[in-house]
């Protein structure tokens, strides 16, 4: 291995452990992610249900956001009602018929329900599927809790509790961040519900 490859691993790691600090220090960012947790927690004990979404990246982590919830996480638990808006079918068909600027506020409006939460992912804040999505949560009495990356984002406004996490300039290290965030907030749904089993 050359000793570029090696500065350059040291260096990404470097970044991204710098990243995660600043977010373990930053006491109103541990506030909103304890937020969140509540939100959801409260939510799955009234038998509301979760959805996510976002585009690329942050698709993936609404998808791993939900089958977290469905499937398992760390133990043993029931099942938690939770979707991720990534049905090909879906995005496609409304994509063609009304633009991709709609393709997560529609599902929203044909399932979402008064009392559901919408786990909305956006690094920048601004992609315009995710706004027309929580803008549709919040025309249903959803509430909206919005992944950025970004401080003061256009999403970050729609949202009842906002969790932004500033990774530097560039999506990667945000996305690395939301994951974490979105395994804590897991954790401490489970955590606040006592749904984990004890271990064997």
């Amino acid at each position: 291995m050359s000793a570029q490859s090696i500065e350059l691993i040291h260096s990404a790691l470097g970044e991204a452990a710098a990243a995660l600090d600043h977010v373990r220090r930053d006491s109103s960012v541990i506030g909103s992610i304890e937020a969140a947790g509540a939100l959801l927690a409260q939510a799955f004990a009234a038998g509301q249900r979760a959805y996510s979404c976002g585009n690329g990246g942050s698709m993936c982590d609404a998808m791993h956001f939900a089958e977290e919830l469905t499937g398992r996480f760390r133990r043993d638990r029931r099942p938690l009602a939770a979707l991720a808006i990534s049905d090909p079918g879906h995005l496609s068909c409304v994509a063609n018929d009304f633009g991709y600027p709609q393709i997560f506020a529609r599902f929203v409006q044909a399932h979402g329900r008064a009392g559901d939460v919408l786990l909305a992912i956006s690094t920048s804040g601004t992609s315009a599927n995710v706004l027309a999505a929580a803008e549709a949560a919040r025309s249903l009495s959803m509430p909206v809790i919005a992944l950025t990356g970004r401080p003061a984002s256009p999403l970050g406004c729609l949202a009842q509790v906002e969790v932004c996490t500033p990774g530097g300039r560039f999506a990667d290290r945000v996305q690395e961040l939301h994951i974490k965030v979105i395994h804590v907030l897991i954790e401490l749904v489970e955590h606040s519900l006592n749904l984990a089993d004890p271990p064997a």
